[in-house]
């Protein structure tokens, strides 16, 4: 027979038997609880049988299904179940939870933060960039009780999401990285990106929460009034203060109040802001300045974010997680400022920018202009579209099969784009 559990506390005293969740059969667990959850091109509740069969202990579904069986939770909306036993969870405990957004750097940032914080507590965090309406609950149920600092990364594409996710992630801290220009699609303008972004300093103002403020910024400035504690950080004021001694390829800072130079694996002083804030939180939460600097210093980007491969004499940035007009031109500045050999440009188009894309395109064309390249190689149609005088490749697999063809020798070579053009297969 169906189970009915109306009341969340009934779900959660199921979940504590078995502290695990999960939303897709492919990574099913014994004991696991499966919600049964939808989108436009798949559907969880067809799932529901073979979810038990692969040993989930129970599953949520949201709409009939032609079994019956024991150990199904008939609910409403499967999605709302999981972020109210999200919520739910999150209320048992009472320590700080530091809540990360932002255009540029959400990940590097939560990273950082997560390496220093965790060098002294135990700290919880987003693993990889599940920071979505599904990831975020994810990560929230995966805190345990000996858990003493929570860092919760949130992403957004359209106005209201971030003030969604604070109703049930309750941040008592908070960090923008920066306002970019990121998913202009959804939010319309660079103003609806700070609006969107600033949604989560309205919860804390709202809670009597702490803000870290990146004091360079004027507008990070100027939206963070009325919060009831602020933080700050940048490079000529603010509690940290921070300066790039070298940047030649890794990032090498120079902190106040520290002594030693700070030599990270972080290419690009748009990483600058990045390490500022994890050693201003760091310090917040009285991290002694030793653990900050080693953890700092032991971080290395994976996952296609600013990452150094060396291939034969080679330099590589791969920098291909994902492209907005912010990041892009940050990227190509910083690579063009390296006192480095010659130069390779590898650029996939930018997604989600609405009727700015070409207009963003050609920003981008029109900087890379401006500076000498051996080469540049401009992947996508979206760059395609407009008139240049480079190598335009269709996508990468066209990009990877024109690498293959080069002999290249002592040459540094960015790789970048948004995710979807898969700007990393050019290396395999």
């Amino acid at each position: 027979m169906e189970v009915y559990i109306m009341e969340t506390a009934q779900l959660y005293q199921l979940f504590l038997q078995r502290h695990s969740v999960t939303t897709d059969t492919r990574n099913i667990s014994p004991g696991d609880i499966f919600f049964a959850l939808k989108g436009p091109r798949f559907n969880g509740n067809t799932f529901a049988q073979q979810a038990l069969s692969m040993g989930a202990s129970y599953v949520v579904i949201d709409e009939p299904i032609n079994f019956t069986d024991d150990r199904i939770i008939r609910t409403t909306n499967a999605l709302s179940a999981l972020q109210q036993l999200s919520h739910y969870h999150r209320k048992q405990f009472n320590i700080p939870f530091i809540a990360i957004t932002g255009s540029n750097g959400k990940t590097t940032t939560k990273e950082l933060v997560n390496a220093v914080l965790s060098s002294t507590y135990k700290t919880y965090t987003t693993r990889g960039n599940l920071n979505n309406y599904i990831g975020i609950p994810l990560t929230l149920l995966k805190i345990k009780k000996d858990a003493q600092l929570a860092v919760i990364e949130m992403g957004a594409n359209n106005p209201k999401e971030i003030e969604g996710y604070c109703k049930y992630v309750q941040p008592t801290h908070g960090l923008i990285t920066n306002f970019g220009k990121a998913h202009l699609e959804g939010f319309g303008s660079i103003e609806g990106v700070r609006k969107a972004k600033g949604e989560l300093f309205d919860y804390l103002k709202n809670n009597n929460g702490t803000a870290f403020i990146n004091e360079d910024d004027e507008f990070m400035s100027q939206m963070s009034k009325g919060i009831k504690e602020i933080i700050t950080y940048g490079t000529t004021s603010g509690d940290t203060r921070g300066k790039i001694s070298n940047n030649n390829i890794f990032l090498n800072l120079k902190i106040s109040g520290s002594s030693d130079d700070l030599n990270t694996h972080l290419v690009g002083e748009y990483n600058l802001a990045n390490v500022l804030a994890s050693v201003a939180i760091g310090r917040y939460f009285k991290v002694p300045e030793a653990k900050i600097k080693v953890a700092i210093e032991t971080y290395i980007p994976t996952n296609s974010r600013s990452q150094i491969i060396k291939k034969d004499s080679n330099t590589i940035i791969l920098d291909a997680y994902n492209a907005n007009p912010s990041s892009m031109k940050a990227a190509i500045e910083n690579f063009a400022k390296m006192d480095v050999a010659d130069k390779v440009l590898l650029l996939g188009g930018m997604m989600e920018l609405g009727n700015e894309s070409n207009h963003e395109h050609e920003q981008i064309i029109n900087m890379i202009n401006q500076c000498s390249w051996y080469k540049v190689v401009l992947v996508g149609p979206q760059f395609k579209e407009i008139k240049n005088p480079y190598i335009n490749l269709e996508n990468s697999t066209d990009a990877k099969e024109w690498f293959r063809e080069q002999d290249f020798k002592n040459t540094h070579i960015l790789i970048k784009g948004s995710r979807s053009m898969q700007m990393e297969n050019i290396l395999e």
